[in-house]
């Protein structure tokens, strides 16, 4: 079982050597959406990240919501410091009230970070020690003399460029950042070398060549030319499909998709017997084979007994973000004789869209009969059958 860690990620800087024209780097634009929309990706999707500390500055609060998103609501977000070891202390500030037992730290303007530097990171954390990925330098160092002359040549074994995330056990880092604080001490350059200041250990774990601090403009540019090439490719685009049926017995509505319809019966079932939403539910979890509905909510437990369906619904969503998806479209169509959906379809698809949090534009509810042949046609019941349109991080593998 993975452990949950917090993240405090950190987006307070101006990046001045980037330029100021475009705006802080952070939220410029690479591969058609913000550097830290990217980040934020990466790591709200990752199963053992529970946490998610968003560090920015006063002036960027607008910036932030637009680069979130639908995910602007699972961020804590905390106003930063004059530096980036003051907003980094604040960040753990925020996360004190949880006391997670590890935390990661990452600079947002490292994009490329991928889940398998973050296991790697997380795997060699302990009560004890934190953990820093780190590239070994392939370049041959100089040392410079104050006339602009090489005053000599550093060896360059055993030296390492240090990446983020950096990894720590929380309650050690916090107290090392808040003595540093009491100190007075503001030049750390990162979190690595204040766990090494109060001698807290610090492993070494493999970094990433593509997880590049982008610094320059000429940074964003090239960043924007890698998405944009990689998004050309083969995105990973995926639909599943849902069908039920229930039939009629006694009672004085039905509710479909979301809305209860004044109708000469109702549908059994052990919820509300919203057949819509039943459909749909399964047709989001199609999309990332996470099973069916009767998997998360077997009708043999009593406690969904008369239960809103768009829990069902909520809960399949859910699951589609925490697996990093972004629910595209949803469509439903009903089969029945009676009732008439076409005065409902509005409220219909202003509920569904709520339940899915996109836009109704993106939502379908489609009605139609079955010619008055079979169970349906006999108006002994109301079937559904839904479809749903899910984008999910990376490419389809080949």
């Amino acid at each position: 079982m993975r452990r949950k860690v917090a993240a405090v990620i950190v987006a307070a800087g101006r990046g001045e050597r980037a330029g100021q024209a475009d705006g802080p780097k952070q939220y410029r634009p690479i591969g058609g959406r913000a550097v830290i929309a990217h980040t934020l990706e990466t790591f709200l999707a990752h199963p053992s990240i529970g946490f998610v500390v968003t560090v920015i500055h006063a002036d960027d609060a607008d910036l932030l919501r637009q680069a979130a998103g639908e995910h602007l609501d699972r961020l804590i977000i905390v106003q930063g410091g004059p530096t980036r070891q003051h907003s980094v202390r604040l960040g753990l500030l925020a996360l004190a009230g949880h006391a997670p037992p590890f935390v990661l730290i990452h600079d947002a303007v490292r994009p490329f970070v991928d889940a398998d530097l973050i296991d790697r990171t997380v795997a060699a954390i302990d009560e004890r020690t934190g953990a820093l990925p780190a590239m070994p330098v392939a370049e041959t160092l100089k040392r410079g003399a104050h006339d602009g002359t090489i005053a000599e040549t550093v060896p360059r074994a055993g030296l390492h460029a240090a990446q983020t995330p950096q990894g720590f056990p929380f309650a050690p880092i916090l107290d090392a950042h808040e003595k540093a604080f009491r100190a007075g001490r503001s030049d750390f350059t990162d979190d690595a070398a204040i766990a090494e200041w109060v001698q807290m250990p610090v492993r070494l774990v493999t970094g990433s060549p593509d997880n590049v601090k982008l610094t320059w403009a000429r940074d964003i540019a090239m960043a924007d030319q890698r998405l944009m090439g990689r998004s050309s490719h083969f995105p990973d685009v995926r639909a599943g499909n849902g069908y039920d049926v229930h039939s009629f017995e006694p009672g004085d509505h039905v509710v479909l998709c979301g809305v209860a319809i004044p109708h000469g019966k109702k549908l059994a079932g052990h919820s509300d017997a919203d057949v819509g939403l039943h459909a749909l539910t399964d047709a989001l979890l199609a999309t990332c084979g996470a099973g069916d509905i009767g998997t998360h909510f077997p009708p043999s437990d009593p406690q969904w007994k008369g239960a809103a369906s768009r829990l069902f619904v909520e809960h399949a969503a859910g699951i589609v973000r925490e697996r990093g998806g972004r629910i595209a479209s949803a469509d439903v169509t009903l089969i029945c004789e009676a009732p008439k959906v076409g005065p409902h379809r509005a409220a219909m698809t202003a509920a569904m869209a709520d339940m899915l949090k996109i836009s109704p534009d993106r939502v379908s509810v489609k009605a139609t009969t079955n010619e008055q042949l079979g169970f349906i046609g006999r108006e002994e019941g109301i079937a559904a059958i839904a479809t749903a349109s899910v984008i999910y991080p990376g490419e389809v593998p080949e």
